[in-house]
């Protein structure tokens, strides 16, 4: 990954890991039907109102930003996309679950997760939501309810207890939690649930317990 020239690219396109998959299959696999925007980098918070020269110049900051080239990796990338909502519209789409911190106390222990998108009546009914699990060491993650079409808007990785820890994504409606043998100490991870249709994310804070051991 290497840095743009933001004073003549503002915008870099890049076919995600789906899409590649997609394109490697060949014949009529490959068709580009959907695209996203994304503003994952920019620090809206460097917005200045006070500056000295004007409204013109309030966005100098992120203006000059550095970009970086983008990364087919959407586990990584697209966090937070940019979306077009009705003219009518009043509210934000907000992506709700039931419970941001959950705690798995013995391996395979588990738990629900069903996203809820409020304020967008229908919002992600037909593709639904990517659950980022961003350590496999501590977790499996499963789908409980999966999506309709065929295609769906991310790349599954599935691991095993054997294998690095790394950030696992998986797409659907609800999705299922499973806790890990941890012999040594508590471990911890995030969840990231992303609204496929609506954008927003909200994140899950996860704790599995060490395990308990008996001595015969």
């Amino acid at each position: 990954m290497g840095y743009l020239d933001n004073s003549s690219v503002t915008v870099d396109a890049i076919l995600t890991l789906k899409g590649r998959e997609l394109l490697a299959k060949g014949g009529d696999s490959f068709s580009i039907t959907q695209f996203a925007l994304g503003d994952d980098e920019v620090d809206y918070s460097l917005w200045n109102p006070d500056h000295p020269l004007g409204t013109a110049y309030y966005g100098t900051i992120i203006e000059n930003m550095p970009i970086v080239e983008a990364v087919p990796d959407e586990t990584q990338a697209l966090k937070y996309k940019l979306i077009t909502l009705p003219k009518q519209t009043t509210n934000i789409p907000v992506v709700t679950v039931g419970n941001k911190s959950i705690t798995l106390s013995a391996p395979g222990d588990s738990t629900i997760i069903a996203p809820n998108t409020s304020n967008f009546k229908g919002g992600n009914a037909t593709l639904g939501y990517t659950a980022i699990l961003s350590d496999s060491s501590v977790a499996d993650i499963q789908v409980t309810r999966a999506l309709q079409n065929s295609v769906l808007p991310t790349t599954p990785r599935f691991i095993g207890d054997n294998e690095d820890a790394q950030s696992v994504a998986v797409a659907g409606f609800e999705f299922r939690v499973v806790a890990k043998t941890q012999l040594i100490e508590d471990k911890t991870a995030t969840i990231t649930v992303i609204a496929n249709e609506t954008g927003g994310s909200i994140t899950v804070n996860l704790t599995v317990k060490k395990a308990t051991t008996a001595t015969l």
